[in-house]
């Protein structure tokens, strides 16, 4: 099992909560990125939004790219996985920013690839907002110049979107043979596209039994197209306490989202910019990415277990949100991470 958290590229996880002590500076993300190398954590996923979708439109937020690239110089084995959205990058241009990057890693780049769905910061930033359909359509034309940009030289297509003709990327990335695809999406279009050009399929937060059958369905979808299976990542926000009482305590602060506070806008949003397969609740929406389903809830032995649950179904990857930040991934890797080491030693 792989460990990765978000980067808190918005000052926090939670929209109900104004201060989690994690502030959206250089100073911050550097310090938990170089400390979660010395905690044993592998990855770490840098979202991508030009507005801050937790704490509110006019909260400040990180740029991705730039952090991505700050990031790589000052660690040394932890995996960058940067969200990448095609409606905002020429995927020519994309891949000469991704290809450099991945060279200043040594190859520890990656893209999580996703379709936008916030209509109000496409247009804030002259970015053209397309219908979900539309977005998909143009992430297949994105995926096929870039995954052959990275591959090869004098690479010409022409498309709906994008035209490139005999264009040139030197140097390639030093992965291969290319960095890692990641995307999610739980439409019908989305599970096609990803099945059928990416590595690995990561998702919203939910039960073990749910996130098998998704599991199960994309590895058929791979075996129809002869390719070999994908990698599954799951979301998951971390709450890890020696009671059921300090357990119960803790989700009672972290979800009393109100109606009418700075995030909540965003949430209507992002109901109607999405097709999801199952009806998302405010409480589930308070943490971000359904993470509360995965139920990485309760005490150690409670969370080891669980995460067993999630194994067998066949993840291999928690992408994990906690607040205050630091202080809860060290706890985790305490109580988890560490405990997982010694019996793999054991074995």
């Amino acid at each position: 099992m792989k460990y990765g958290y978000w980067l808190p590229v918005f000052g926090g996880w939670l929209r109900n909560v104004a201060n989690e002590n994690m502030q959206p500076t250089w100073e911050y993300v550097k310090k938990l990125a170089q400390r979660s190398e010395q905690l044993g954590y592998d990855l770490s996923l840098i979202a991508e939004l030009n507005l801050n979708d937790i704490k509110g439109v006019e909260a400040p937020s990180l740029d991705a790219w730039s952090t991505a690239a700050a990031l790589a110089a000052v660690t040394r084995k932890l995996e960058l996985m940067v969200a990448v959205r095609p409606t905002f990058h020429n995927p020519a241009l994309l891949a000469k920013t991704a290809a450099n990057i991945d060279h200043i890693s040594n190859g520890r780049i990656s893209l999580n690839v996703v379709s936008s769905w916030w209509k109000d910061e496409a247009e804030k930033y002259g970015v053209q907002f397309e219908q979900h359909d539309d977005r998909y359509a143009r992430t297949e034309e994105w995926l096929t110049v870039l995954d052959n940009i990275w591959k090869k030289d004098h690479f010409s297509f022409e498309g709906r979107y994008y035209k490139v003709t005999d264009n040139i990327l030197q140097p390639k990335p030093v992965s291969r043979p290319r960095p890692l695809l990641y995307a999610g999406g739980e439409s019908e279009r989305a599970k096609d596209l990803i099945s059928s050009l990416c590595d690995a399929y990561v998702m919203h937060g939910d039960s073990p039994e749910t996130i098998g059958k998704r599991i199960k369905d994309m590895n058929e979808r791979r075996d129809k197209k002869g390719l070999p299976p994908l990698q599954y990542g799951v979301a998951a926000y971390s709450i890890i306490r020696n009671s059921e009482a300090e357990v119960k305590k803790e989700l009672e602060r972290i979800t009393n989202v109100q109606e009418g506070s700075p995030g909540y806008s965003n949430y209507q949003q992002w109901l109607a910019g999405t097709q999801l397969e199952q009806r998302v609740s405010l409480e589930d929406y308070s943490v971000s990415n359904r993470g509360l389903r995965s139920g990485l809830i309760g005490t150690p032995q409670q969370v080891q277990d669980r995460i067993g649950e999630f194994e067998r179904a066949g993840v291999n990857l928690f992408l994990l949100q906690c607040s205050p930040q630091l202080e809860e991934m060290e706890r985790f890797a305490d109580t988890v991470i560490q405990y997982q080491e010694e019996i793999e030693h054991v074995k």
